[in-house]
């Protein structure tokens, strides 16, 4: 594959990803954000498990099998991705589709702060700017303050908390036995059957809404966790890391046109200016690093 190819793949991936916040929007007309969690994450899984057995039975040809700890990883990541993509539906059914892609990618600064703090690795000095442009975009977006802001650009931001956490794991864990897709699979069922399970508890639940909500559904689990991800694991085998962190940082540009397009949604000007704000300070956060290793490989 060539890499304009793969560039080509991510893209798609981010405009995939985007405007599934439209249905994941319009999907909470129906049914709650648990059991729309559920749904759509086992719908993931059923796209994904081909190729997981097909990767499964490569590596058993080689006398790789996943054991009791790796399926143990995998759930504790399916926990942590159930939180994240719960709280973030929550958020999305009170907010508008334009804040909920911007205050997602917040995630991405969040990462390398926790790993300096938690793990003692080292921060490159773009994190701190990076880190206080976010937080003034998220100010700018709730109208200039931050009490402005809904309660549920609240719970997308506490979403962003537990997708940072994700990223955290989710690296080190497929890199165990060298099977990402097995583990996103197993993840995905975790995910899904966790909100079936809380949603069934705590939702009022008919086949009439479930029906009606199916084509949001259909899209957010098929398209969004199956394909998507499908794509990213793909095409970033065949790309340039910075290629790939800034096609798939478009995901909150989509967002904010979907939004736009779709819904009718509106921004004032502070608020497209916060928006900017949030997704420059996020390039700066994936790309600076990855020049400076250019620049030194480059040197030698």
């Amino acid at each position: 594959m060539r890499r304009t190819q793969a560039n080509a793949l991510l893209l798609v991936a981010a405009l995939i990803w985007g405007t599934a916040f439209v249905a994941q929007q319009t999907g909470m007309r129906d049914v709650g954000p648990f059991m729309f969690t559920g749904a759509r994450f086992l719908f993931g899984v059923v796209i994904v498990a081909p190729l997981a057995w097909w990767e499964l039975r490569r590596l058993a040809r080689t006398g790789v099998c996943l054991d009791a700890r790796d399926l143990a990883a995998a759930c504790l990541l399916g926990a942590v991705l159930f939180l994240g993509a719960a709280f973030q539906q929550i958020g999305v059914g009170g907010t508008t589709v334009s804040n909920a892609g911007f205050l997602t990618v917040l995630y991405v600064p969040i990462v390398p702060v926790a790993t300096a703090l938690l793990l003692r690795e080292r921060l490159h000095w773009s994190v701190w700017p990076a880190s206080f442009g976010c937080l003034a975009g998220t100010w700018m977006l709730g109208g200039g303050a931050l009490s402005a802001l809904s309660v549920g650009d609240l719970w997308v931001i506490a979403s962003a908390t537990f997708w940072a956490a994700h990223v955290m794991l989710v690296g080190r864990v497929a890199a165990r036995k060298g099977a990402p897709i097995a583990v996103a699979m197993l993840q995905f069922l975790v995910c899904g059957l966790l909100g079936l399970v809380v949603g069934g508890a705590t939702e009022a639940v008919s086949t009439d809404a479930l029906v009606r909500a199916l084509p949001s559904i259909t899209y957010a689990g098929v398209l969004s966790v199956g394909l998507g991800f499908t794509l990213q694991v793909v095409a970033q085998r065949h790309t340039q890391a910075a290629d790939a962190a800034i096609l798939l940082s478009c995901e909150t540009l989509f967002a904010a046109l979907a939004g736009r397009f779709v819904l009718g949604e509106s921004m004032s000007m502070e608020q497209m200016a916060g928006g900017a704000l949030i997704f420059a300070c996020v390039m700066a956060v994936q790309l600076l690093p990855l020049l400076r290793v250019r620049f030194e490989a480059s040197a030698c």
